[in-house]
């Protein structure tokens, strides 16, 4: 039944026939997408990455073409020799790019048959995602998956040569590298020639990129695989792919004038225009505004600072933040009037899960204030929210009183939910922000003890290094993040390449010489043979794809992704090993208790 291709040579794409192939003869290989039998003539589709063409057996076929035709079926491998001609008249299928031809068959070669498939290899059928990860080769059959890793791709090749024409050079990295405990877990690879060592699989390539620099390659990129174990969610991966660059005698602005120029690069190669300079919010301003670091700058819906105006208040709630050094916020939500208490029970629910212990409201109507807190205020109090919020009749009052930190993140997240709730966020949008002066040092409650907000190799603001011994909360580092839609797709900074300030902030974060050389060592020992001030960032290509995409999770984009729970089903890994593995590798597994 089957055959070999032989000197069969494909000349073109399924796709790629159109009205000015009329006449031509061609020969086309692929998948059968569907066979449809009228009586006489049998009409199969054929697949392949590019598109379908409508392929004609007539029963005045010479040979058995006509009667290899009735035993095609869905996802049969098939080659074909015919000519191309024009569609009768009315059958046209504006849809397709060949819609206007098909081809008139005199040979054909089956090459391959295929089992009853466990779905249809269509972008319509609605397949549980398990059934697609299993079957992921069918899966990536499918036309809209194809395309995106033909762009994946085309992005991919764009990134290489925009850099390279601006004078980066790819370096590739370790894979195989030391455990630095900063940030998420690691990945580690037990060594089987140093019984009792560990690998660790590179969490990002920071502390190559800069010893590239100090090596003196001035501008390094790299498309490099990134590996995290941490718990998962849509827009995460255990492995994923950085876009990943480093300069050297550079400041914050070189940085990102070359990095805005690569985002218009990669999104006029999907076909969307970006216009920069984007714009810029200090992480005061974008918390303050937006209750997130990573703001959604598409919609209103933004923060108001009412502790001032709130201070002394008769509701005990508002006047012990204020007094307390905690503050006042609230959000004014347009027409909000008209959620029904169901809809209040459920943002407080939210407000719970981000530490809020309760959740404030009011509604503004024709009658005034209808609140269960409304008899606490007085009416210059009331006058004084209505003015900085802009509150009207028909709207809704949100408010959140607490430390700082509980408050603008509670609000930050109602926002949000309220936003897609009421259709306020445009899809079609695209808005990018560089959120810029991080804090340097946040302070770990549970530890007791100061942690980086970035990395240790951070550098702080020159002008606020004076603060690091007498206010280092209040110390802002050399750190940008580029943010669209919402999502952080790029983080980055200026490092430290001065070893004293490096020693002062290993001091600050309780690190001392013995256990930052252990863990550092390498990278501190380049750090002293000569290193130039340098800086970079890296970009989520992963992440920015589904964005381009519009996909609902960063699995679509990726060719072979992993389950929320770390698994790919496909290959049914992480999977048991054998005991002479094990023994090999001087491991031994624990029994779970």
């Amino acid at each position: 039944m089957f055959e070999k291709m032989g000197d069969w040579k494909r000349t073109s794409y399924c796709g790629e026939l159109t009205a000015a192939d009329i006449g031509k003869n061609a020969c086309l290989m692929g998948w059968v997408q569907r066979r449809r039998d009228h009586g006489g003539l049998i009409f199969i589709d054929l697949r392949d990455r590019a598109g379908i063409m409508q392929l004609v057996f007539s029963p005045e076929s010479q040979g058995n073409v006509h009667e290899a035709a009735h035993g095609l079926r869905s996802e049969f491998v098939v080659a074909v020799k015919g000519s191309v001609r024009r569609r009768p008249e009315g059958t046209a299928n504006p849809n397709l790019s060949t819609g206007q031809v098909e081809m008139d068959v005199q040979e054909i070669r089956i090459l391959n048959d295929s089992e009853p498939l466990p779905f249809m290899i269509e972008d319509d059928s609605d397949v549980a995602e398990t059934t697609r990860l299993k079957y992921r080769y069918l899966d990536l059959r499918r036309p809209s998956l194809q395309n995106k890793l033909v762009l994946r791709h085309k992005v991919s090749m764009a990134t290489r040569n925009y850099l390279a024409d601006n004078g980066f050079i790819e370096v590739e990295t370790p894979v195989l590298t030391k455990s630095t405990p900063e940030g998420a877990r690691d990945f580690l690879v037990p060594s089987r020639l140093s019984p009792g060592h560990f690998f660790a699989l590179p969490q990002s390539p920071q502390l190559f990129k800069q010893i590239l620099m100090v090596a003196g390659m001035d501008r390094y990129f790299q498309v490099v695989k990134c590996f995290r174990d941490e718990d998962l969610r849509a827009d995460r991966q255990p492995e994923f792919t950085q876009i990943d660059a480093e300069m050297s005698f550079v400041d914050r602005e070189d940085v990102i004038s070359v990095m805005e120029g690569l985002i218009i690069k990669i999104f006029s190669e999907a076909g969307l225009t970006v216009n920069p300079p984007f714009p810029r919010l200090t992480y005061a301003e974008a918390v303050g505004r937006f209750g997130v670091d990573n703001p959604d700058v598409r919609f209103g819906l933004e923060l108001v600072d009412l502790t001032k105006a709130l201070a002394g208040s008769g509701f005990k709630v508002f006047n012990d933040a204020a007094s307390k050094g905690g503050v006042v916020k609230a959000i004014c939500v347009s027409g909000g009037a008209s959620f029904s208490r169901k809809d209040l029970d459920d943002l407080t629910g939210i407000a719970a899960s981000f530490g809020a212990k309760g959740l404030a409201w009011v509604k503004v109507t024709e009658e005034g204030w209808q609140s269960p807190i409304a008899k606490f205020l007085l009416d210059d109090e009331k006058n004084a929210i209505t003015s900085a919020t802009g509150a009207k009749v028909g709207d809704l009052l949100l408010f959140a009183a607490d430390k700082a930190a509980v408050a603008n993140t509670v609000l930050g997240r109602l926002r949000l939910n309220i936003g897609g709730r009421l259709g306020l966020i445009p899809k079609d949008e695209l808005k990018f922000v560089w959120v810029t002066d991080f804090p340097m040092f946040d302070y770990d409650e549970t530890e007791k003890r100061h942690v980086a907000v970035h990395h240790p190799f951070t550098a702080p603001m020159d002008e606020d290094l004076e603060l690091m011994d007498t206010a280092p909360l209040q110390v802002r580092a050399k750190a940008y993040d580029l943010v669209l839609n919402g999502s952080e797709i790029g983080g980055g900074s200026i490092r430290i390449h001065r070893s004293d300030i490096q020693e002062k902030v290993f001091a600050m974060l309780g690190i001392q010489k013995e256990e930052a050389m252990e863990r550092f060592g390498f990278l501190l020992e380049a750090l002293s043979f000569g290193t130039p001030p340098h800086g970079g960032i890296a970009f989520g290509l992963d992440r920015i794809m589904s964005i381009i995409t519009k996909s609902d999770s960063i699995r679509d984009v990726i060719a072979f992704p992993k389950t929320q729970k770390g698994a790919d089903l496909m290959t049914d890994a992480p999977s048991v090993v054998d005991q002479k593995q094990l023994d090999e590798l001087f491991v031994r597994v624990a029994k779970k208790v």
